[in-house]
């Protein structure tokens, strides 16, 4: 007996050491988990009551482990924008606070990546192992932390680097009607970048999935993935998905831009981003405006597009340039959207559909595409060869109208309608081919001096592809490339060239005879009149080409 007192007396103290133990693990504070109470269910939105202190944009998760984002923060209730499913989720079931806003994986691990706007990947390369999150909607940098734009974006695309010069840190807007080449635009651009320093985002929003993959094998085939980061938001997509797809993007693109580093973001398309947020809005029962889009339709894009610039040395010296797209109706560009983003935006390419009907592409609109930053973009090469480009298209452009009433015509205009056509066969550019901008200046040059006149428009592409060919072998292109402008000599040097190989190369057409567009003397070599020397700086060894001292006769 007393042997079995003596071990429950054991026992006793043992387990009153383990319950002290226990007791003593725990701290002195307390948790306080705010929660709130789900009202309605419909349509992707969800109005919650309870979350008295839930914050703008933050996340809240539901019973079944869904997502949303709180939206509209009234007195008594918060709408609540469902991110995942939400066929489960039912009345009083329980909502709890994140306390943390929607924010979205950056970094280099995303580089060659296809993700949702959550950051989560859609390809199948694995997990993607974020160690940074950055809020997706950020207050713009201020006026002060700013540079002027004067560093060329080039697109590769000889229509727009001549006349509509784009810079790193500029809005570019690409608006037109569908099917009329605008993400083809978008797509050479970031394949053009390949070797240039420059990363890219490209935002699918409400495109089809078959796009989407269609556009990232395109990247793929051209090694343009390698800096390149794809963010998705189908068609299929609930409205939220597709409204927070372009802040995303653009939250990507400031972690590399704060780092020193260019980027360039492509919005495809931010109509579909308007519509989305249009139907999130009325279904919040916010006021309709105008085509029933909410008043705050205008700022939603203006805050988004002003986080793309250019910022100075202090601030790290990086770069956003972002290219939105708008699709119009039938043309119309004073609808309420297209004038929006107009007004927004650093200028705008617009596609004209009958242009691209007849052929021509890219379909740029020279009469009413402007870009604002204009000639500042341009390196000097391209300045000398393209002042004259936009003014030789338009008068083109006013007498082929004039033309078509059938009246007999002067020998001047004819040759200007003449000269037009090449111009515009000269342009005239083929998908994912992408020109460098010292070959761009070298057809300029032809277009300038008029050279292309001796060429027949059905010959202009082979005279095109040969001439770059022929000239990259020649002492003159070195110093251009080295010089990145024209000087007299160098403009001299370029004629004579150009007149031997165009006597060659007409010589190749059958049944064709010059002497109806010029005299043939004109293709004869000229002398300078002054001795100069062409330097060209390269590596181990220098080559001077002098060039005597002559009259002409």
């Amino acid at each position: 007996m007393e042997l079995k007192e003596r071990n429950m007396s054991k026992n006793s103290d043992n387990f009153s050491s383990i319950i002290k133990a226990k007791i003593a693990k725990y701290a002195n504070t307390a948790t306080v988990s705010e929660e709130g109470k789900v009202v309605s269910v419909s349509d992707g939105i969800v109005i919650v009551t309870g979350l008295s202190n839930v914050m703008l944009n933050e996340m809240v998760q539901f019973a079944n482990g869904s997502y949303g984002m709180a939206l509209n923060l009234e007195t008594d209730y918060v709408g609540v924008v469902m991110l995942g499913k939400y066929d489960d989720i039912s009345e009083d079931s329980i909502v709890k606070r994140t306390k943390k806003v929607v924010s979205v994986g950056v970094g280099d691990e995303l580089i060659g990546r296809i993700v949702d706007p959550l950051g989560n990947p859609l390809d199948d390369k694995g997990p993607i192992k974020a160690t940074q999150f950055s809020p997706i909607d950020q207050i713009a940098p201020g006026v002060m932390k700013r540079k002027s734009v004067n560093v060329p974006m080039a697109t590769g695309i000889l229509a727009i680097d001549s006349m509509f010069p784009i810079g790193r840190g500029q809005r570019e807007l690409i608006i037109g009607d569908r099917q009329t080449g605008k993400t083809s635009i978008a797509i050479d651009t970031i394949i053009n970048q390949k070797g240039k320093n420059v990363k890219c985002v490209y935002v699918a929003i409400g495109q089809k999935n078959s796009t989407v993959a269609n556009i990232a094998m395109t990247l793929a085939k051209y090694d343009a993935l390698e800096y390149t980061t794809i963010v998705s938001s189908t068609a299929s997509d609930i409205p939220a998905i597709k409204y927070i797809a372009p802040f995303s993007g653009i939250t990507i693109a400031e972690y590399w831009c704060q780092r020193g580093e260019d980027v360039l973001i492509i919005f495809d398309d931010l109509s579909k981003h308007a519509v989305s947020y249009r139907t999130i809005s009325l279904l919040l029962r916010r006021p309709p405006g105008r085509e029933a889009y909410p008043g705050d339709i205008f700022y939603l894009h203006s805050r988004l597009l002003e986080r793309a610039c250019r910022l100075n040395e202090e601030n790290g010296n990086g770069s956003i340039t972002a290219l939105p797209i708008i699709e119009t109706q039938a043309g119309d560009i004073s609808a309420y959207i297209p004038t929006n983003v107009i007004s927004i935006t650093d200028g705008q390419l617009f596609m004209n559909s009958s242009m691209f009907n007849e052929g021509q592409r890219p379909a740029v609109s020279v009469g009413l595409s402007v870009s604002r930053v204009g000639s500042a973009a341009q390196i000097k090469a391209m300045k000398q060869m393209a002042s004259s480009l936009k003014l030789e298209l338009a008068q083109y452009e006013e007498l082929s109208a004039f033309s078509q009433f059938g009246s007999e015509l002067d020998e001047e205009t004819k040759n200007i309608l003449e000269h037009g056509k090449r111009i515009m066969a000269m342009i005239k550019q083929p998908q994912e081919h992408p020109i460098d901008q010292i070959d761009q200046s070298v057809l300029l040059f032809a277009i300038k001096y008029h050279f292309i006149k001796w060429i027949p428009l059905a010959y202009i592409e082979q005279f095109r592809s040969e001439l770059i060919y022929f000239i990259h072998k020649h002492v003159c292109y070195k110093v251009l490339v080295k010089n990145q402008a024209y000087d007299e000599v160098l403009i001299h040097e370029f004629k004579e060239s150009m007149k031997s190989f165009i006597k060659q190369f007409i010589g190749g057409i059958k049944d064709y005879d010059p002497t109806k567009v010029g005299k043939l003397s004109e293709l004869d070599p000229l002398k300078m009149e002054t001795t100069k020397e062409i330097k060209i700086a390269k590596p181990g060894y220098a080559v001077n080409k002098k060039v005597k001292k002559s009259e002409n006769k």
